[in-house]
């Protein structure tokens, strides 16, 4: 037993000793790893906010609609015989469009008009006997009874002429409108009906659309406050030129282009929607090559003349998740701050922004992916490279790009 016991004690003693290395590398290791308190900070180059001239623009969602249009609908029973335009061509005031069945309006007219020559010989049969009874009546040759009711027999002749006349313009008119006109100049839709087509005046069956393309207007909504601090601006003389009528319109296409025929103001809505606070102003543009078409989406940009300082920052330090825009800043202690903004309008690779900043606090323009709201960084000068020219965009346009 003895024995055993020793045996056993030795073989531990050995472990102990052959283990006790390994032991002591591991804590060696364990001490020799930072921890992510004593990590050194993330590098980031940040940029100080500043303000700086700003253009005096007023951005605003909009459509493009028509000066006019017209829905070109039936206004005879028939059917369609023929196609008397090309569809997508500029047509004059007028023009025809299509052709309706005439033959049962023009048979209306000419029954209308055999109505017409009966009442005609009627009234002029009673007129004679009017005649011949007036100089009797004088006499006593006829009495006056029958003066009176020859008269009113004449009368009604008169009464029954001017009913068949009436009824000879209608049949006309109906025959008329078989030919179906554009009542203003413009351009011609498609087709949306096609020759064997039955159409109906009491159904107004919708045959085409014209629409005039130029002029054009585009119709855009603004808050009521914007519109109201413009007016005041041109009000006060702060803002050129003196008239509403006379602000100038630039149009930002749907492709982040920029028109190249400016527009002004011409018609401000006097109701604002209770629901958003929006009220609906309209721009008119002319419109010579046809770019510009009805239910476009564009955007307009007030421009005025005031000089405005305002606070711009690079895009590549701007974060936009769903709509929303957020930067990353450096706080006095060194750490990162998330903060949400307002943005306004973008140009020449920077963001101007309407809310949410001061002069003064450090932006994190680059590595701002790398870190969190909270992490002490290493803040460091960005480079003053100068910004890449890029064509204005709005907040959406960027939160899709994004």
């Amino acid at each position: 037993m003895p024995s055993s016991a020793f045996r056993l004690r030795s073989r531990a003693a050995s472990l102990l000793i052959i283990g006790l290395p390994f032991l002591l590398a591991a804590c060696n290791e364990r001490q020799n790893t930072p921890t992510a308190a004593s990590m050194p900070p993330v590098p980031v180059l940040v940029e100080t906010v500043s303000t700086t001239a700003v253009a005096d623009v007023v951005e605003l969602p909009g459509r493009i609609e028509a000066v006019r249009s017209a829905e070109i609908r039936a206004r005879v029973d028939g059917i369609v015989e023929r196609t008397l335009y090309q569809e997508g061509t500029d047509l004059p005031a007028n023009a025809p469009l299509f052709q309706i069945d005439p033959r049962d309006y023009r048979a209306q007219l000419e029954q209308a008009k055999a109505a017409l020559a009966r009442a005609t010989s009627v009234r002029d049969n009673a007129a004679s006997v009017v005649d011949r009874f007036k100089p009797l009546v004088g006499r006593r040759a006829v009495s006056a009874q029958e003066y009176d009711a020859a008269l009113a027999t004449m009368q009604q002749a008169q009464a029954n002429v001017a009913d068949a006349q009436a009824a000879v313009s209608l049949a006309q008119l109906r025959l008329d409108r078989c030919i179906v006109r554009t009542p203003i100049a413009g351009r011609a839709g498609r087709a949306l009906v096609t020759e064997g087509a039955l159409v109906s005046a009491g159904a107004a069956t919708l045959l085409a659309q014209v629409n005039q393309l130029t002029p054009i207007n585009a119709v855009f909504t603004q808050s009521n406050t914007a519109m109201l601090d413009i007016e005041q601006q041109i009000q006060s003389g702060t803002r050129k030129p003196t008239s509403m009528k006379h602000v100038e319109v630039q149009l930002i296409l749907a492709n982040g282009q920029l028109y190249n025929e400016p527009g002004f103001l011409d018609f401000a809505d006097l109701v604002v929607d209770p629901s958003t606070g929006t009220q609906t102003v309209r721009a008119r543009f002319a419109n010579p090559d046809r770019t510009l078409l009805p239910g476009q989406f564009v955007r307009g940009r007030i421009i005025g003349t005031g000089n405005l300082q305002g606070i711009r920052i690079p895009e590549r330090a701007v974060q936009i998740e769903h709509g929303v825009a957020s930067v990353a800043l450096v706080a006095e202690d060194g750490t990162v701050v998330r903060r949400n903004i307002d943005l306004g309008e973008q140009g020449e690779g920077r963001w101007t922004v309407r809310a949410g900043l001061k002069a003064g606090e450090r932006l994190i323009v680059d590595g701002w992916q790398k870190v969190q709201p909270g992490q002490h960084v290493d803040a460091r000068p960005a480079p003053n490279a100068p910004p890449a020219a890029q064509p204005s965009a709005s907040p959406a346009t960027a939160s899709a790009a994004h």
